[in-house]
């Protein structure tokens, strides 16, 4: 499940990742995306990643299609937690040309706050 929470910085989406992400929480995320910022100004994700079930290929190829179309308006992405494999995903995604993206621990939750508001 993929939820929202109060974000410390306006061009940046907070959420929280628990569970299995559904077709209809990416639909969620890409309309409040919509909303907010259209289809062309930047923003960022603050993403505290707990207990996640490993995604199926056909739900990892339906999440890639629905970023994808968002992929140049994501500047900066700070995914925070204990999931040392989200440590070489975040390392992947920072290689995406015009995307930042950063793992940290969950005990450093602060400074993955104070790295995304960093412009």
């Amino acid at each position: 499940m993929l939820s929202f929470f109060t974000s410390k910085d306006e061009q940046t989406f907070a959420i929280e990742v628990e569970g299995k992400v559904t077709k209809d929480d990416l639909k969620k995320f890409d309309n409040v995306v919509f909303e907010k910022f259209r289809n062309d100004q930047k923003f960022n994700v603050y993403a505290v990643i707990g207990d996640i079930d490993t995604p199926t290929a056909g739900a990892m190829f339906e999440e890639l299609a629905i970023d994808a179309k968002r992929w140049s308006q994501y500047n900066k992405l700070a995914v925070v937690s204990e999931k040392d494999w989200l440590d070489k995903v975040s390392g992947a995604l920072d290689k995406l040309p015009g995307v930042q993206a950063k793992h940290f621990p969950m005990d450093q939750m602060e400074a993955a706050w104070d790295w995304i508001k960093e412009r």
